[in-house]
């Protein structure tokens, strides 16, 4: 698979892991993964501890309230 173009990454949004876990803030695409997938650095709320996190994951994840 060659690299493609990152999609839309939704920066600075606040969502969670899931419906009830902790909050994170969405950072910046890091690379592109073998299967295709974006890696995205994320930053979570409570800590300020960064993590990367795959981009298909955090499409799923809600919007934190």
């Amino acid at each position: 698979m060659h690299a493609g173009v990152a999609p839309p990454i939704p920066v600075g949004k606040i969502k969670s892991f899931g419906p009830f876990g902790p909050k994170y803030e969405v950072g910046q695409v890091l690379r592109q993964l073998d299967d295709g997938d974006w890696m995205v650095e994320v930053t979570m709320v409570e800590t300020g501890e960064k993590a990367e996190y795959r981009l298909t994951h955090l499409s799923d994840d809600p919007d934190a309230h």
